[in-house]
């Protein structure tokens, strides 16, 4: 990703590694061995070095949810916690940035480095990293604290938290007669508490039961769409990277296999290992109408002037489509009457389109910005469920 003012966090050619033999030079010897294409395992194995991450390039841009994913053991915690200096890179840097300069989070100083961790990024723990001894409220203003904000404001800024994510009635409680979900949740307002730019979520959900995952998942998307930080979030539960990524990165053994949005992982995998990791997931509630149409720029126009889509032809300017060279009013899912053709946004899901496809029974328009953009029919719809690549 390029230096523009969208990215906020940016790692270029990161490799961590951690020495486990003790002997002068091991780190030195390492990066020569990966630079000469040794894999993990051989370097390892000859010099008792453990390489974390290896050569990874990841802009994360403003206001998004970047979601990093992989098998235990990837690379994915490591590579998070390089955001905050949790874990320091041998070379390369880690860059945060304000829109116009940027700080090398991996070479700044230590009073800067704490700075940034007090006001800039915050992190969500996945077992939550509460104070067992505070209350919720005191847990929640525990950052501002350290800050030394004085208390009236601390508590203001706390009740407000608090409210965002539903527990202002247990502000007096200890955490320990809070449920699993409820922890988190005094997590996440801790982290909005500090006001920070960006949140590091490593696992957050995965010591909850399914239920309070999934229903936390859904109170996440709807406060990132009020709040709006950059959240650069660890998940090995594709459903759930799909589910709530604006991006997702595959890594495997260190190295960045894919990025890319949930429809380029999903319908263009880049290898047979994102293949196969992305084969189990549930298509359906995941993958948008944008992911899968066939875009209007992409059609024939027919001597009539009309696009051809196949069972269906457009006429853009024109409040009608043709089936069999018969008018069919065309109408917003919201609209929808039988007869009609359905005029989806670029946002609908996979499951809903076919829905909407069953109800018609025509192929499905698709609209961005007040604009027809797409269709969707069955030919495309199938290549959906069934995970075909596309080209291009």
């Amino acid at each position: 990703m390029s230096e523009t003012a969208n990215v906020a966090l940016d790692f270029r050619n990161i490799d961590i590694l951690f020495d486990r033999s003790g002997r002068r030079g091991a780190i030195e010897a390492a990066l020569a061995r990966l630079d000469a294409g040794e894999t993990r395992e051989e370097i390892s194995r000859a010099l008792k070095v453990t390489v974390g991450v290896a050569g990874a390039n990841l802009g994360v841009a403003r206001g998004e949810i970047s979601v990093l994913m992989g098998l235990s053991g990837s690379g994915k915690s490591t590579l998070l916690r390089a955001a905050n200096r949790l874990n320091q890179p041998i070379r390369g840097e880690v860059r945060i940035g304000n829109g116009s300069a940027w700080l090398d989070i991996a070479r700044c100083d230590g009073d800067t480095l704490r700075e940034l961790r007090k006001t800039r990024i915050a992190m969500v723990f996945q077992q939550f990293g509460l104070l067992p001894w505070r209350s919720v409220r005191d847990n929640v203003g525990f950052g501002l604290e350290l800050r030394g904000m004085a208390p009236s404001v601390r508590r203001e800024i706390v009740e407000e938290k608090l409210a965002l994510v539903g527990l202002s009635s247990w502000a007096d409680a200890q955490v320990h007669e809070l449920s699993g979900g409820m922890q988190q949740r005094v997590g996440l307002a801790r982290a909005f508490a500090t006001d920070a730019d960006i949140l590091l979520m490593d696992e957050p959900f995965s010591a909850l039961d399914p239920l309070i995952r999934r229903k936390l998942q859904d109170e996440l998307m709807d406060l990132q769409k009020r709040l709006k930080k950059t959240i650069l979030f660890v998940s090995h539960d594709i459903d759930e990277a799909l589910k709530i990524g604006s991006r997702i990165t595959i890594m495997r053994e260190g190295r960045i296999v894919q990025t890319g949005t949930p429809g380029d992982i999903t319908l263009r995998p880049i290898n047979d290992y994102v293949a196969d990791f992305i084969r189990h997931m549930n298509p359906l509630p995941t993958i948008l109408a944008a992911a899968f149409m066939r875009r209007f720029r992409d059609l024939p126009v027919r001597p009539d002037g009309l696009l051809d889509a196949g069972t269906i032809a457009i006429d853009q300017h024109a409040p009608t489509a043709h089936v069999a060279d018969r008018g069919v009013v065309m109408r917003a899912c919201g609209e929808w009457e039988p007869g009609a053709v359905c005029i989806v946004p670029t946002h609908m899901s996979l499951g809903e389109v076919i829905v909407m496809r069953q109800r018609s029974g025509f192929p499905v328009l698709v609209e961005e910005d007040g604009q027809l953009v797409g269709v969707c029919d069955d030919a495309d719809i199938y290549q959906a469920l069934s995970g075909e690549r596309r080209r291009g």
